[in-house]
This record gives structure tokens, sequence and C-alpha cells, in this order.
């Protein structure tokens, strides 16, 4: 038997079906990224519209006294 027929009737097989079909650790990995994201982009949301409501929180305060 010579090696590509060996290759394509043992080996190729083998290799399909222990790694072809395990894509649940990739796309774990895509979903933790996305979230991560996600939650940079709300923090920096947060952060930003906080600053933002506390300076016109005091300029009202200050006209009203």
């Amino acid at each position: 038997m010579d090696l590509i027929a060996y290759w394509q009737k043992h080996v190729a097989p083998y290799l399909r079906a222990r790694f072809g079909k395990d894509e649940e650790g990739a796309s774990l990995v895509e979903y933790a990224l996305l979230v991560a994201l996600i939650a940079v982009v709300c923090i920096a949301a947060i952060t930003f519209v906080g600053t933002s409501a506390s300076k016109k929180f005091s300029t009202v305060g200050s006209n009203l006294s």
C-alpha cells in the first residue's frame, strides 16, 4: 500500500473525525470576545454619559441656588 492510499484510508478520516467537527471551542472564544467588547463599550459609554450628566446637574444646581 502506498503512502497516499494509506493516508486517504486511515489517517484522513481519523483527523476529520477528531478535529473536523469540534468548532464549539472556537465559537465559545468568539462569544467571549464579543461579550468583553460589548462590556468595554458599555463601560465607556456610561462613564462618558455619567460625566456629562454630572456636569449638567452641577450647572442646574448652581443656577437654582
